[in-house]
């Protein structure tokens, strides 16, 4: 990956090529995201969006011929994001426009592909009345509504956390070349301010009241959080010089046990915005 991010800085030509063979290949548009953010990143944003025009159109051409939207939103995503912390260095502030476009990308989804989505659901509905009758019954006529909300939730949702590990690549990228170490310092001491995951906490809650798709706000206003509380455990193992191993077992369990670890998560963050816990933990290792 460094021989990469060294290859594409050489100029915009490499980096204009890398961006759309990628986006172009399938299942590799997050590494022409990623590509696009270095670029904003580093030289700014009106390179990048020079470097983005180029896997713009392989990604139009992924929406309009292919239907599939995915390298198109995590393209926009990341470019915005990517934007964002340039010009703040303000890794909260860029999760939050993240999360505000998905919304938006949540809303617009049903009405640009909504062919797509009814395919999606007629599959959704077919498959839980065959698997889980029972709920299907209980759910009745609201069963393709709830199964279409889900997937145009889980959608928009997927997206914001693609681009978000595209952006988080970009800046790695970034430091890798010209500022070593840099990146893990600032991820490691990264959390949400008071009123950020404030928000994110009342946006969860309130959304059913506004007649929102819960699970859609539920994405985007918890990715945020999540993230936060990725950057807790990363930097509390560095404080207390745990080793790779803590980490590998966190993602294991994050892997087998994801909802219910997530969920802790999510509240874990939320009390680190207010009680700074890593403001708390003594430092292992030598006394100086």
């Amino acid at each position: 990956m460094r021989a990469l991010s060294q290859f594409v800085m050489r100029g915009p030509l490499q980096a204009g090529a890398v961006a759309a063979v990628t986006t172009a290949v399938p299942f590799l548009f997050w590494i022409g995201a990623a590509v696009v953010g270095l670029v904003i990143l580093r030289l700014g944003v009106s390179q990048g969006l020079n470097v983005g025009l180029w896997a713009l159109l392989p990604a139009l051409g992924w929406s309009w011929y292919g239907s599939d939207p995915t390298a198109l939103s995590v393209l926009l995503m990341t470019a915005l994001m990517a934007a964002v912390l340039r010009s703040t260095a303000s890794w909260e502030r860029t999760l939050l426009s993240g999360s505000v476009l998905a919304l938006v990308t949540g809303f617009i989804l049903p009405a640009v592909f909504a062919g797509k989505l009814d395919q999606l659901a007629e599959t959704g509905v077919s498959f839980y009345q065959q698997v889980y009758p029972e709920v299907a019954s209980e759910l009745g006529d609201r069963l393709n509504e709830v199964i279409r909300n889900t997937i145009n939730a889980s959608l928009a949702g997927t997206y914001l956390a693609v681009a978000i590990g595209s952006t988080v690549l970009a800046r790695y990228w970034q430091a890798g070349l010209y500022n070593p170490g840099g990146f893990r310092q600032e991820f490691h001491n990264f959390r949400l301010s008071r009123w950020a995951s404030a928000l994110c906490g009342i946006a969860m809650i309130v959304a059913p009241v506004t007649g929102l798709n819960p699970l859609l706000v539920a994405w985007v206003a918890g990715l945020p959080l999540l993230v936060a509380a990725i950057a807790l455990v990363h930097g509390t193992v560095a404080l207390k010089s745990g080793g790779s191993f803590w980490l590998v077992m966190f993602y294991v369990a994050l892997a087998v046990m994801g909802w219910t670890i997530s969920v802790l998560l999510l509240l874990l963050a939320f009390v680190d915005s207010w009680l700074d816990i890593r403001g708390r933990i003594k430092r292992s290792g030598p006394a100086e």
